[in-house]
């Protein structure tokens, strides 16, 4: 599958257009229904693709994997303790070694940087498979999952809870580029990243959308068409008894459901830490697109490594 995207990095949203990102969405509407209907989509045959991950991945990992065998590609998980990375070889050295042997490196690790220093000095393409900066699969899924439940994304409200960090970040992008209105609901001293909050900002602007950052839940829910949970404590943050405290009066329940529109669908990236940021009749319950949302991470990924693996 050629495109104009071929040979392009996905290292945030924030570096696509709104027709880029309908397209992967589109693209990924496509290659789900040719999954269900057992049609051939084989993009990726006689390419392999590297994955280094420093964190742990339970539906990054597998929805990567599953997506490029069923393009008919190959991949393979590289441990970076077991890479020359962890005896002090440069990044550079290592991604000049990888893009000689490999059509692509998705990464998932800590620092943006370490995304980006990959994609400089690799000429194949390096996707981005979460940094806590941000997190672009996990909004590309999430922009397909309400686009199947809603049918359009202009004049919806999508209210967001939880850390405010990759995935909140993401949305924050993606929701007003694509002209839903986004509320992120934290407590005091929980702020989003200044650049990703000033570029959304304009974003929303642009498209006549609202973006609000709120330290009222009820603000945020009221009226909402998505309900976006997400956990309080994200992976490597240490104050986690801190964090339950203060993130505790924005759980998630069937009370807070309630102030939403009567079809609203409630969202999480997963993993959910139940009883926490969410109730179980939430996640479990009728308004829970989940599980959809967790597959549509891996229809979406194959949209891209098909669309930017030359």
């Amino acid at each position: 599958m050629k495109s104009q995207m071929v040979g392009r990095d996905l290292l945030t949203l924030m570096d696509f257009s709104k027709e880029e990102v309908e397209y992967f969405l589109d693209t990924a509407a496509e290659l789900k229904r040719k999954r269900r209907m057992g049609e051939p989509h084989e993009y990726l045959k006689g390419k392999t693709l590297a994955m280094i991950f420093d964190k742990q991945s339970t539906r990054t990992r597998i929805s990567f994997q599953a997506g490029v065998a069923q393009l008919e590609g190959q991949s393979f998980y590289m441990r970076p303790d077991e890479l020359q990375l962890a005896r002090g070889e440069p990044i550079k050295d290592t991604a000049r070694v990888i893009d000689r042997y490999c059509d692509g490196l998705f990464i998932r690790t800590s620092s943006q940087e370490t995304v980006e220093d990959f994609a400089r000095y690799m000429e194949n393409p390096v996707i981005n498979a979460c940094t806590n900066l941000t997190h672009p699969c996990q909004a590309l899924a999430d922009m397909l999952t309400i686009r199947e439940k809603k049918g359009a994304f202009k004049g919806l409200k999508l209210a967001y809870a939880g850390d405010v960090w990759n995935v909140c970040q993401s949305l924050m992008v993606a929701g007003p580029m694509l002209g839903m209105d986004v509320y992120v609901a934290r407590p005091e001293g929980y702020e989003p990243d200044e650049h990703i909050l000033k570029f959304a900002q304009a974003k929303a602007k642009e498209t006549g959308t609202k973006l609000v950052v709120t330290h009222d839940l009820d603000e945020a829910v009221t009226g909402a068409d998505v309900i976006y949970a997400n956990t309080w404590h994200s992976m490597g943050k240490q104050d986690i008894e801190k964090r339950l405290k203060d993130f505790a009066p924005f759980q998630i329940n069937e009370g807070v459901l309630a102030k939403a529109k009567g079809d609203v669908i409630f969202m999480h990236c997963g993993p959910a830490f139940h009883g926490e940021e969410m109730t179980d009749e939430v996640i479990d319950g009728p308004h829970s697109a989940v599980w959809d949302e967790a597959e549509n991470r891996m229809h979406t990924q194959k949209a891209v490594l098909s669309l930017v693996i030359a």
